[in-house]
């Protein structure tokens, strides 16, 4: 059977931060943090080695695949900064429009800095996320 790699775990967000080889994108992933952890009102946690998440759904797809995600979350990487939004959410893509410089992946939103995005529309982009899984996903946890 499939197993999950990206699970919530007990790994300290702050280490992980502390770990990041570049100062700027350590700084913004310490800005990150305070702006989705205020957001969302979740405490950030670990999900597998790398993605600081925020919150949790149950998902089950037709195919009988479930597992559990966070609602929202980032993940400092090498090249560029992940953010995690919903997938499948028709108001994700009207929100980027003035979101500011990024790339877009199916389920992942990329930016290289902070500076670079309007923090107002990453505000909305999380609570809207946040509100279309919990609509999605009623019988989760969180």
């Amino acid at each position: 059977m499939y197993e999950l790699k990206t699970k919530e775990t007990d790994n300290s967000v702050i280490e992980f931060i502390e770990g990041v080889d570049n100062s700027k994108k350590r700084e913004d992933a310490y800005q990150l943090l305070d702006i989705f952890t205020e957001t969302t009102g979740y405490d950030a946690k670990m999900w597998g080695p790398s993605i600081i998440g925020f919150g949790s759904y149950h998902y089950k797809y037709s195919s009988g695949h479930e597992g559990d995600a966070p609602l929202v979350g980032f993940s400092p990487r090498k090249a560029k900064i992940s953010l995690y939004f919903a997938t499948g959410d028709a108001a994700r893509e009207e929100l980027l429009k003035d979101f500011g410089k990024h790339t877009a992946g199916k389920a992942c939103v990329y930016i290289n800095k902070v500076a670079d995005i309007n923090v107002d529309v990453l505000k909305k982009l999380i609570l809207q996320s946040v509100k279309f899984l919990q609509e999605t996903y009623p019988d989760s946890p969180d």
